[in-house]
């Protein structure tokens, strides 16, 4: 569900298929995300999930499956 709601925000942010995107999907080399693009991804991220990742946390994001890790843990 989570992985579902984040590749729905991937999909609508930087234009690439649902179906390219994995939980080993790396964000810069795989999904070619700037710096740019990774912050507004952690803040759709946040806005959909009512979250907070602190920069610390977010420095940590490497893969689509760290984030995944993030929002579990942040949602517990």
């Amino acid at each position: 569900m989570v992985l579902d709601k984040i590749k729905v925000l991937i999909e609508e942010e930087m234009n690439i298929p649902a179906e390219n995107i994995t939980l080993e999907s790396k964000i810069a080399e795989d999904l070619g995300a700037d710096s740019i693009d990774a912050i507004e991804l952690i803040m759709g991220i946040e806005e959909e999930f009512d979250i907070e990742i602190s920069d610390e946390e977010a420095m940590t994001i490497k893969t689509i499956g760290d984030l995944v890790q993030v929002i579990d843990k942040l949602k517990q």
